[in-house]
């Protein structure tokens, strides 16, 4: 296998040229996205891109550790869940219990490809149209509904 300095080193060059490939989309709303850290706004709502051996997932969570917030938020967007579902390219998996790296409970919702290695470059291409596509689904649905989101938390 590879030692942690080479798969630092090939994890750096598969985030870097995916950010080279969809750096010539913009957002819907016509702006320049950092779109391997999705600007939601919301310290609460984060955009993840995980890829490895095995997988490619696109997820969005909801963490914080005011469990009250996380129900509101969770709540609202399951109440826009079919605007949501709608934009994306396949309906995603809802986990209302999920734990993050760091060992917080967090809620998710969750779309992933099996079956694909960012190590193999055969499978590059496939894993970036997934991300892409996904990325453009969300930001389109965000664009037109983060204020509902951002009214929750005023």
């Amino acid at each position: 296998m590879f030692s942690k300095e080479e798969r630092k080193a090939i994890h750096g060059a598969y985030w870097k040229k995916f950010k080279s490939y969809i750096s010539r989309h913009k957002s819907t709303s016509g702006r320049r996205v950092n779109w391997i850290n999705y600007p939601t706004g919301l310290k609460q709502i984060y955009v993840r891109l995980h890829a490895d051996n095995k997988q490619a997932r696109f997820s969005i969570e909801i963490q914080t550790k005011d469990e009250e917030i996380r129900s509101l938020i969770w709540e609202q967007f399951f109440e826009l869940k079919k605007v949501l579902h709608d934009s994306m390219p396949s309906e995603g998996v809802w986990e209302e219990k999920a734990i993050n790296d760091a060992g917080d409970p967090i809620h998710r919702i969750r779309w992933t490809i099996q079956g694909v290695n960012m190590y193999h470059p055969k499978d590059e291409s496939r894993m970036f149209e997934f991300f892409k596509n996904h990325l453009l689904g969300f930001d389109m649905f965000y664009t037109t509904y983060k204020d509902v989101l951002f009214g929750l938390l005023k």
